[in-house]
């Protein structure tokens, strides 16, 4: 079910008044789905409907991004701002404590909201933030000319380019290892929502001094990274598991940077088995981990 819904977030600016857009399927658990920047909800259709046999799945499009208004203005898109809002999100859906699983500026969020205890499980696929500053420049430089291109290319271009596989590697072969599997209606709208999306500037140039560099205590935390990212190389894996002992590191072979479409069944049996953990041993059953 695709929805919006009104709240007021307690900013450190004071209370203020969001609207997000988000789809609600299936019934167990709560598991709260959160993109990358430039992306939006449907970033997750892949692995949806497999997760809600065990799951109530809410993705959600952050402030900014796809179907969600920019924050309110003199609001900055920062990473204390959003968490607020998300956790307020939460409290206005009656979720207590969700799951939490996000991809890349998604996942960087998953983990400041276990670290927050606003979240029974994180499961971050490629997060952001373990970065060298070099590697983030890279990484900046990339989604900028990404957004460039995406801005400047037609829509009678951009429909004619996604009929075919060729073009949907030109399109989006940053971000995904097998981009041909993508399918052309789901790349005009990414490509469009990344052309459209409010929030992007404000968004980058919060994260300009971001780094992770805390533990997640007292709550489960899986790590999980595909080997073909390239846009956070996956030797970014290996910090994360330092700045989280405790956390469990997955390689996600053939892979790239948003690994739900490349391999649905593989991401969301680690998304399962990382909403399952309410305890290391019982990840212990699952995988092993691994150097990447």
């Amino acid at each position: 079910m695709s929805a919006t819904l009104s709240f007021t977030a307690p900013t450190e600016h004071g209370p203020q008044d969001i609207t997000l857009a988000y789809a609600r399927v299936g019934e167990g658990e709560p598991l709260l789905l959160l993109h990358g920047i430039g992306h939006h909800r449907q970033a997750w259709d892949p692995v949806v409907d497999i997760l809600a046999t065990e799951r109530e799945v809410i993705a959600v499009d952050l402030p900014g991004f796809g179907q969600s208004s920019a924050l309110p203005h003199g609001l900055p898109h920062d990473l204390p701002t959003t968490n607020a809002v998300l956790g307020a999100f939460c409290t206005a859906l009656g979720l207590d404590r969700p799951h939490v699983a996000g991809n890349s500026l998604g996942g960087l969020l998953a983990l400041e909201l276990g670290r927050e205890n606003l979240a029974r499980s994180v499961t971050a696929l490629s997060p952001a933030g373990f970065w060298t500053q070099a590697e983030r420049r890279y990484a900046f430089g990339v989604l900028m000319g990404m957004r460039r291109t995406a801005r400047s290319l037609p829509l009678p271009l951009v429909e004619r380019l996604s009929r075919t596989a060729v073009g949907r590697t030109a399109l989006t072969s940053t971000i995904y290892a097998r981009p041909g599997r993508r399918s052309p209606e789901a790349v005009v709208a990414e490509t469009l929502a990344l052309a459209h999306a409010q929030g992007f500037s404000e968004t980058l140039r919060a994260g300009r001094s971001v780094l992770f560099t805390d533990d997640v205590p007292g709550v489960p935390v899986t790590v999980a990274w595909g080997n073909r990212d390239r846009l956070l190389l996956p030797r970014q894996g290996i910090r994360a598991k330092h700045a989280i002992p405790r956390a469990r590191l997955v390689r996600l072979p053939g892979c790239g940077h948003v690994p739900m479409n490349d391999d649905p069944a593989l991401v969301a049996r680690v998304l399962l088995d990382g909403s399952r953990a309410q305890s290391a041993r019982a990840l212990r059953t699952s995988f092993s981990t691994v150097a990447l």
